[in-house]
Parts: C-alpha cells; sequence; structure tokens
C-alpha cells in the first residue's frame, strides 16, 4: 500500500507542474574541486588535456537556472504558445553566462574572462578586435547584446541554399505513449518511500539499480527516437552495459503536494574512493516573469559573417603571391 501511495503522490505533484503556466527549475551540483579531478583522471585523459584547477573550481560551484513562461498551461503548449524563457549559468562569483528569448528577440549575456579561465585559454580583448565586429566588441566586454532569431533563421537557410529542413514534431500522442511507457518502468523498476519532514514538507524516496533503470527507459524511448529533435542520438544497451549498477536515491519534497526540490546523491556511480562528493539538486518554483534586459546592442548577424568572420577578400595580386600560386593541378 506504502508503494502506491508513494509513487501516486509523486505522479500528482509532476501533474501539478505541468498545469502551471510558469515554471522554474534551478540546478545545483554538489561537489569539490577534489572529486571532480577524481572524476577526470578517471576517464584517462591524453596529457595535457587533463581538466584545468580552474574548471574544477568553476564547476564545483556552478549552477543552472532555467525559467519558461508559456500563455496555456506548460502540459498543453506548443512552441508558438511559449512567450518567455530564460536560463543563467552561475557561480558564487556571478553570471558565466546568460540568455533570455522575449518573442523573436534572444538576449546574451557572457563572462568571457572567467570562461576563457576555465577552457584554459585566454579570449581576446575587445580593443583587439577589428571594426567589423561591431557589437561583439560589447559581448566580449560582458555586455547584453541581441539579435532577431527569425533574422537569424533567415540567414541561416540562405548560407545553406535554402530553407531550413522542418524539425520533426512530437505530437501529443506520442508524448502520451511515451509519457505511459516511462511509467511503467518506473512503477516496475523504483521503489518507493514516504516520509515526513520539517515545516509540513513530504519526503518520496525512490530508489533503482542505476544500470537497469536507464537501460529499460532508454528501451522505451528508442521507439520514438524518429519524432525527437535530429542529432539527439540515443545510446544502445551495449553502450548502457558498463554503467554502474549500483542503487542510486533520489529524494523528491513536496509542499502541500506540489514538488519543491529533488536530490540525488550520485557518488556511489564513480565506484572511485577520492570522488566523495557528487550530487545533483534540483528547486522548482513558480520563478520571476523573463523580462528584457535594459541596454543591449543589437547583434547584427549578416554584417557580422560577412565582414567580421568572412575576413578580407584576397584580390588577383594576393593570389599571385600566395602559396598556392605555384602549384601545378591535373588538367581536367
Amino acid at each position: 500500500m506504502e508503494q502506491l501511495s508513494a509513487g501516486k503522490k509523486l505522479d500528482r505533484a509532476f501533474e501539478k507542474l505541468g498545469k502551471k503556466n510558469m515554471l522554474s527549475f534551478e540546478l545545483d551540483l554538489d561537489t569539490d574541486v577534489t572529486s571532480l579531478k577524481a572524476l577526470d583522471a578517471e576517464s584517462d585523459p591524453e596529457p595535457g588535456e587533463e581538466m584545468p584547477d580552474e574548471a574544477a573550481k568553476l564547476i564545483s560551484g556552478a549552477k543552472i537556472t532555467f525559467t519558461v513562461q508559456s500563455k496555456k498551461p506548460i502540459e498543453a503548449s506548443g512552441e508558438k504558445d511559449f512567450i518567455g524563457m530564460a536560463m543563467k549559468i552561475s557561480n558564487p562569483d556571478g553570471a558565466l553566462a546568460e540568455y533570455r528569448l522575449i518573442g523573436d528577440d534572444a538576449y546574451i549575456r557572457v563572462d568571457t574572462e572567467a570562461l576563457g579561465e576555465m577552457a584554459g585559454s585566454p579570449v581576446p580583448r575587445a580593443d583587439d578586435l577589428p571594426p567589423e565586429a561591431g557589437a561583439f566588441k560589447n559581448l566580449i566586454e560582458g555586455k547584453w547584446v541581441k539579435f532577431d532569431t527569425k533574422e537569424m533563421e533567415k540567414a541561416g537557410g540562405q548560407e545553406a541554399g535554402g530553407g531550413p529542413a522542418p524539425a520533426p514534431s512530437f505530437d501529443a500522442k506520442s508524448q502520451k505513449k511515451l509519457a505511459k511507457a516511462l511509467r511503467q518502468v518506473v512503477a516496475r523498476e523504483v521503489r518507493f518511500k514516504t516520509a515526513d519532514g520539517e515545516d509540513g514538507v513530504e519526503h518520496v524516496t525512490a530508489t533503482a539499480p542505476f544500470r537497469t533503470l536507464i537501460t529499460e527507459l532508454f528501451r522505451e524511448i528508442r521507439p520514438l527516437a524518429k519524432d525527437l529533435p535530429p542529432g539527439m542520438d540515443l545510446p544502445t544497451d551495449k553502450d548502457l552495459k558498463d554503467a554502474p549498477d549500483t542503487k542510486v536515491t533520489a529524494d523528491f519534497a513536496l509542499k502541500n503536494g506540489e514538488l519543491t526540490e529533488v536530490d540525488v546523491d550520485l557518488a556511489k556511480l564513480a565506484e572511485n574512493a577520492k570522488v566523495k562528493k557528487l550530487g545533483l539538486t534540483l528547486r522548482v518554483s513558480d520563478g520571476t516573469r523573463p523580462t528584457a534586459p535594459a541596454g543591449a546592442t543589437k547583434l547584427d548577424l549578416n554584417d557580422l559573417m560577412k565582414g567580421f568572420f568572412a575576413g578580407p577578400a584576397m584580390d588577383e595580386a594576393d593570389f599571385a603571391e600566395g602559396d598556392l600560386a605555384d602549384q601545378d593541378f591535373p588538367q581536367d
């Protein structure tokens, strides 16, 4: 009876999320530099390709926040119903990157200096860029820039010699079929328990062997792969056979029947004694309505592609002096 009750409570909590018009998710990676470096070493990187200490430090304190707003309940929304989206990647020192989509306008801000340290290679200074860079200089300086997504799609279609291919449509019927299949896997493989917490918060814990669960989940998803966005290659059973089958527990916190937080401890999956801290926390809330940032400079994509990235054109004199001028090519 407890199994059915706990699973049903969790099911209803997710149904409540789908009835909201706006949702915000915050993903927090709970780890430390030592654990990340140990994970990197276990992947056996090539000499010189090891994770830099700066990258481990930035990642260990990183958070990702994603907010979406729709004119309709989320569960009934199509692509045209979403009127605002916002994503931010941050650490204790501030925002590393932000992206907002308001109507057809996209806004971007990036801490290029911090990301350059993370990658182990410095980024160019704004003063070193040519005049053709335009608003791209503002992006390098960490300021907001914006561009029209419709213009970008149009420019992309012209570059490719035609309009973009229509994306596969993951229709409502396919969604319901997938949801039913996944629920069956969860009911079969996952064990639920409930416990009361503080301040009226109820905890539902879900425990399952990791490899068994993800293998069964992907078996249900593969028949619908043709409806998924292009480029999403799903792993095969063979790809997953070496995944650890250690039992993993997720703790779902419910307040008044609504999901507020999910905690998962992944340290056991590493199977490495040096990886002592590796967890994920997902916080759920109504969030704040995404808005357009003030003072954003427009990024002209056509000028950028034709001028800044295209480089100077070569004339006949340049070609005559070039490396290819003296080469002999076979005649037709």
